[in-house]
């Protein structure tokens, strides 16, 4: 890759790994469920006027989208950041693509040889690692964020049926029909909305802006031009680089503690995402990491090269 690829390269994931910093702030500040909905509602502003409808089969996709992608990968991930760290989140969220390979063995059959067996073992005993750290008083948030996860991997077999659809469409559609969703969640099982958005600082709202534009639009678009130029095994490795930031950001920005599980989970987990990252690049698998949209590696008409087109 030339050297503006690579910083373009980080560049985005710096903007996703501090997409969890900027997150968590505003869910601090803000009901999680209303955070989630005033942030699909800026994305979707901001993408649906310039990208296409979708019509069919891709209609089905996105609605199904909005539900698994939106709902309840967003929505959990949200909910769950007031009662973690971010480092925590930024750690336990990367088990998205051992996710989706536990599901091609048990919906696709497909078979995984040692290697990605390895990797797949090493990301969940990150995930244990990192559950048992003191700062962890709950085991229901890291289970939220668990599901959250999988709910990615899921979303990443449902955009398949919407490879005829621009990325940044879907990512818009998906945005604007998650909204309902949220929202009414948001107002059955939480209150004082307004009281909560009078008393909210600058930098809660701050924060809810960046998750949209910034790690969203911005990132995706950059993301989305790297993915055009390069094939998907040199682009999807770089991935790995937004949980470090994240953790570091956490840490650094927001006077997290520095415990030994974090380091120490964290390098398993993202030591075994990276093996089944690199291991399923080889074999021509579009996987990339989470926590954002699946649709920046979905395997349109050969979008992983020499073009391709995550809320």
């Amino acid at each position: 890759m030339p050297v503006p690829d690579i910083l373009l390269a980080l560049l985005v994931q710096s903007l996703w790994g501090l997409n969890f910093v900027a997150a968590k702030v505003g869910v601090d500040h803000l009901p999680p469920l209303m955070f989630t909905a005033i942030r699909f509602a800026i994305a979707a502003a901001l993408i649906v006027p310039f990208v296409p409808r979708p019509k069919g089969r891709a209609l089905r996709g996105v609605l199904a989208l909005s539900v698994t992608f939106g709902t309840l990968h967003f929505g959990v991930l949200f909910a769950a950041l007031p009662h973690l760290d971010a480092a925590t989140a930024a750690v336990v969220i990367q088990t998205g693509p051992p996710f989706s390979t536990l599901l091609g063995v048990l919906i696709f059959k497909e078979t995984i040889g040692w290697r990605r067996v390895l990797g797949l073992v090493l990301a969940f005993s990150g995930v244990v690692v990192v559950a048992g750290e003191p700062q962890v008083t709950a085991v229901l948030p890291v289970l939220m964020l668990l599901l959250a996860a999988f709910a990615w991997a899921v979303s990443n077999v449902i955009v398949k049926t919407t490879r005829d659809l621009p990325a940044l469409a879907v990512t818009g559609w998906l945005c604007l029909l998650a909204i309902p969703q949220v929202a009414a969640l948001s107002w059955l099982l939480e209150d004082g909305h307004l009281a909560a958005a009078r008393a909210a600082p600058w930098y809660a709202w701050a924060g809810l802006v960046y998750t949209a534009v910034a790690a969203s639009l911005i990132a995706h678009s950059l993301w989305y031009a790297l993915l055009r130029r390069h094939p998907l095994g040199v682009i999807s490795p770089w991935g790995l680089l937004a949980p470090v930031i994240g953790i570091a950001a956490g840490i650094v920005l927001l006077g997290e503690a520095a415990t030994w599980q974090k380091f120490v989970g964290g390098a398993l987990t993202i030591t075994g995402v990276a093996i089944i990252q690199i291991r399923s690049a080889r074999r021509g698998r579009p996987v990339v990491a989470a926590p954002e949209p699946p649709d920046a590696a979905r395997p349109g008409p050969r979008r992983d090269r020499p073009g391709t087109g995550e809320a």
